[in-house]
């Protein structure tokens, strides 16, 4: 039997070709086949820890927004597609086969991202920067308070008094009589 030392310490090549611009990181079934057939592929622990740490990915939630921040230089704005569905954003990006510095490639990548609860899926923006990172952003719902301060605002004159009378603000006469009477309220 080998020993796994070397595979352990990264010192035996990697039996394909290792190029981080063809999967922009490991997905979970990808680690599990990478520790239990290591004689097909694999990546070194330290491509691993390397790849892990530029993750292509990253999820900000605050308490006004939820930010999704993706790298998708290798994609022109027209590779890339991203929808809302069943509270989820979906961001895919896709471009057939072209040729690069490391020969021809094509590359194809799908992200779902779970939407918080209660936020409208119809705002939700992207916007892609000129260094190729997408931001896809949707503004989250505000708590309504326990309680809130509601302004007096002053008006004119609500009745009008009639002559025989002094109304309750007066000089402590009776009433004042409506000319108009309110029913029920209105």
């Amino acid at each position: 039997m080998a020993s796994l030392l070397p595979l352990l310490l990264g010192l035996e090549a990697p039996r394909l070709p290792h190029h981080h611009h063809i999967a922009l990181a490991l997905a979970p079934e990808e680690v599990f086949a990478v520790l239990s057939q290591p004689q097909d592929y694999y990546r070194s622990w330290h491509q691993l820890a390397t790849m892990l740490q530029d993750a292509s990915s990253t999820i900000k939630t605050d308490k006004n927004k939820f930010q999704v921040h993706l790298d998708v230089h290798d994609f022109a704005p027209e590779d890339i597609t991203v929808k809302t569905c069943d509270g989820f954003v979906v961001v895919e990006g896709k471009h057939e086969e072209r040729q690069d510095e490391h020969g021809w490639v094509s590359r194809h990548f799908r992200g779902r991202y779970a939407l918080p609860r209660d936020c409208d899926a119809g705002a939700v923006k992207s916007r892609l920067s000129s260094d190729g990172v997408l931001t896809v952003t949707v503004s989250l719902p505000t708590k309504a308070a326990a309680e809130r301060q509601v302004p007096v605002v002053l008006t004119g004159p609500v009745r009008n008094k009639s002559k025989s009378a002094q109304g309750p603000l007066g000089d402590g006469g009776t009433p004042a009589t409506l000319e108009t009477p309110i029913e029920n309220g209105q």
